[in-house]
């Protein structure tokens, strides 16, 4: 019964151990793996993300990938990298051993023409960028799923997805994309899943993605319908400061500060749940 309680309440986000949820057959290792803590302090600490660092304090870069259990010479696909901020983490840590892959999804079911814009020529953009970066570490590809090379299914060690799940739902994206990053993933791998968390009795219509707020729980549904099963769960990114009720959602609060509230200010960036799931064999 205690383990029961001590579920339900992780997954309402009341518990703030950093792992509230576990697989009673997994062992889930948030540990930096032996010889890697030095890696990826150079990565995180390298002069090229003095515009980043300003964000650690929210997103605990280190923290998560070891709860990912990210290791370097995996393949790894970053899903929707948009500006590169885990691009230039990940790619010096996971060495030249390793595999980046900045992934968009389909632009043609798009809702919007300038969404559609946006997604679309990742392939020919993304590298490009990344160049300029002068990153030294894994080689960096980019897709839009549609383009995605037949010999990749089965090859992917980890599917990462910051920030990005009120996106893809919001855009009638989600079920295709999950369907792919499953495809992709290779027998017992992973799929790594940060997102701006609502609270459990938040109501249907500010959770469909246009707040950028989503349920914990809705999240964890969607996931396992699509062929993954939920292997732990982390209050790393949690913000217990975090109402997740603003009429203009998550963006009121920092980086965005859509509506400039110096109050919001102090919150600091949003509440976030953090999910490990594994493909279903």
């Amino acid at each position: 019964m205690r383990r029961i309680l001590i579920f339900i309440a992780a997954s309402m986000g009341f518990v703030a151990s950093p792992l509230t949820a576990e697989a009673p057959s997994d062992s889930v290792d948030t540990e930096i793996c032996e010889g890697c803590e030095a890696l990826l302090d150079l990565a995180l600490s390298h002069s090229r993300r003095a515009g980043d660092r300003a964000r650690d304090e929210w997103r605990h870069p280190a923290e998560t990938l070891a709860f990912f259990r990210i290791r370097p010479g995996m393949t790894v696909v970053d899903v929707m990298p948009a500006s590169g901020w885990y691009t230039r983490i990940l790619v010096p840590y996971l060495g030249k051993d390793g595999h980046y892959i900045g992934l968009n999804p389909d632009p043609a079911p798009a809702n919007s023409e300038g969404l559609t814009k946006y997604l679309g020529g990742l392939r020919e953009k993304f590298p490009a960028a990344a160049a300029n970066w002068q990153l030294q570490g894994a080689p960096v590809e980019a897709y839009n799923t549609n383009e995605l090379p037949e010999d990749l299914d089965g090859t992917v060690d980890r599917v990462l997805i910051f920030r990005e799940m009120h996106n893809l739902h919001r855009n009638g994206l989600l079920h295709a994309e999950l369907n792919q990053y499953r495809d992709l993933l290779k027998s017992g791998g992973m799929l790594g899943i940060v997102q701006h968390r609502a609270k459990p009795w938040a109501p249907a219509g500010y959770v469909t993605g246009n707040k950028g707020y989503m349920r914990q729980q809705d999240i964890i549904g969607l996931v396992e319908a699509h062929g993954f099963d939920l292997v732990a769960t982390s209050e790393i990114n949690a913000n217990r400061r975090d109402t997740a009720d603003y009429p203009g959602g998550v963006w009121e609060l920092p980086p965005v500060e859509r509506t400039k509230r110096e109050e919001l200010k102090a919150i600091g960036e949003s509440d976030r749940m953090t999910l490990l799931f594994r493909k279903r064999p």
